[in-house]
């Protein structure tokens, strides 16, 4: 991701005197062109880095300015391990390793253990116990395709089954709810499309290049949306899947009803989506009301009885 091949730029040009855009391109495995947009997003950022042309130039941080060892605290040095540390579950390679170890240079020897326990009291693994293999290299490619401005040809099955061939532009890599997605600009729908990850299959960078268009940034909450969108039903679930439940409302929607069963209002919203969490409490939750949603469930309930019938 570009977050830690910012932080590594930096590490590398306080610890160098001078280095060229290509030596960086080489080193981080993009184009030339890349390093130069970061560089960029480096000064934006307050941290003066020159430019020296000729033989034996290349970029460098202005002779005057330095960062202490010391400015940074125990609490941010921890705070910026976590960070990179938790993401290099998923998003692997050497430029996060270059990261890490770039960070840990910062550590002085006397504040390193108090940093490491403060570091281990989270831990956040954002690998899957199981599903989709090809999670891990899609993410791969998506970022390579990122970092150089690569087309991504691949096919996709949206949420009816339906399997299209499709060709985008990526522009950004979104961890939502423990699941993967990248949003780009669809040449087949010729607009911005979401594509969640686990619905791909061959995928691949191509050769051809494209030059970035205006971005459209993906709406990702949906709260306010959502909020007039759903009702609230009345279900009664036994007290062993209270956890689950809480996934999808508070604890002020829960009632006692015995020393077994809750009644709970639940959020809800009159489509298979929400029609499938419900079945997916199995015989631990009943739908009490509106009736028109327990006779729907019935309704369900006996086209599936039905497929085993025979």
């Amino acid at each position: 991701m570009k977050i830690d091949r910012l932080v590594s730029i930096i590490m590398i040009l306080l610890d160098k005197e001078r280095i060229g855009a290509q030596e960086l391109a080489d080193m981080f495995e993009v184009s030339p062109r890349t390093i130069y947009r970061d560089i960029d997003t480096i000064n934006r950022a307050g941290i003066p880095v020159c430019s020296v042309s000729g033989v034996g130039g290349g970029f460098e941080i202005m002779r005057k300015y330095k960062i202490d060892k010391s400015f940074f605290s125990t609490e941010d040095l921890s705070i910026i391990l976590m960070g990179l540390s938790n993401l290099s579950n998923m998003m692997r390679g050497e430029g996060m390793v270059n990261a890490l170890a770039k960070v840990k240079s910062f550590i002085p020897a006397e504040r390193a253990n108090d940093i490491e326990i403060k570091v281990n009291q989270i831990y956040i693994d954002l690998s899957p116990w199981t599903g989709n293999r090809n999670i891990q290299p899609y993410l791969e490619m998506i970022k390579t395709a990122l970092q150089e401005s690569k087309l991504l040809s691949f096919e996709y099955t949206d949420g009816h089954g339906n399997k299209t061939e499709r060709t985008a532009e990526p522009y950004q890599l979104i961890l939502k709810n423990s699941n993967w997605y990248w949003h780009g600009y669809c040449l087949k729908r010729n607009d911005f499309r979401l594509f969640k990850i686990s619905r791909m299959s061959n995928l691949q960078i191509q050769g051809e290049f494209f030059k970035p268009r205006d971005y459209q940034k993906p709406q990702l909450d949906f709260d306010d949306i959502l909020a007039n969108m759903q009702t609230k039903i009345k279900i009664r679930i036994h007290k062993s899947i209270m956890d689950r439940v809480l996934d999808f409302c508070q604890y002020e929607d829960f009632s006692p009803d015995d020393n077994e069963h809750y009644i709970v209002n639940f959020p809800f919203i009159e489509n298979d989506y929400y029609y499938n969490i419900l079945f997916s409490f199995g015989n631990k939750c009943e739908c009490l009301e509106p009736l028109y949603i327990r006779t729907e469930m019935k309704r369900r309930i006996h086209d599936i009885a039905a497929l085993y019938q025979n």
